[in-house]
C-alpha cells in the first residue's frame, strides 16, 4: 500500500506519486527538486493525515500566521486526499503508481 503521496505541480496542476515508505517519498521529493518542469510541494501521509512541506515551502509556512497556516494545511491536505481517492477508484484497492493531477 502507498501510504505516502509526494505532491508536485506541473503546468499549474497538482500531481502526486505514491510511495510505500517515508524514505522512498523523500527520495522522490529530492528527485523532483532537480526537475526544472516540476515544482515539489511536499509529502502527504495518509495514515496520520499530515502534510510535510518541501523545505523551501516549509520556511514560508512557518512564517505565516496561525490562521494562514491552518488554511494552507487544509487546502493541501484536501488536494492530496482528492488525488488519492481518484486514483484509488481507477486502480485496484490501495495501489497507484502513475502520477496524476488535480486542477
Amino acid at each position: 500500500m502507498n501510504r505516502f503521496s509526494v505532491l508536485y505541480m506541473l503546468n499549474g496542476q497538482y500531481h502526486h506519486i505514491g510511495s510505500s515508505t517515508h524514505s522512498e517519498a523523500m527520495s522522490v521529493l529530492q528527485n523532483l527538486s532537480r526537475n526544472t518542469k516540476r515544482v515539489p510541494v511536499g509529502i502527504y501521509d495518509a495514515k496520520t493525515e499530515l502534510f510535510e512541506w518541501e523545505p523551501g515551502r516549509q520556511q514560508n509556512y512557518n512564517q505565516a500566521d496561525i490562521e494562514e497556516q491552518g488554511k494552507l494545511a487544509d487546502q493541501i491536505i484536501t488536494i492530496a486526499q482528492a488525488l488519492r481517492r481518484r486514483d484509488a477508484s481507477w486502480q485496484p484497492a490501495g495501489t497507484f503508481k502513475r502520477p496524476s493531477f488535480f486542477a
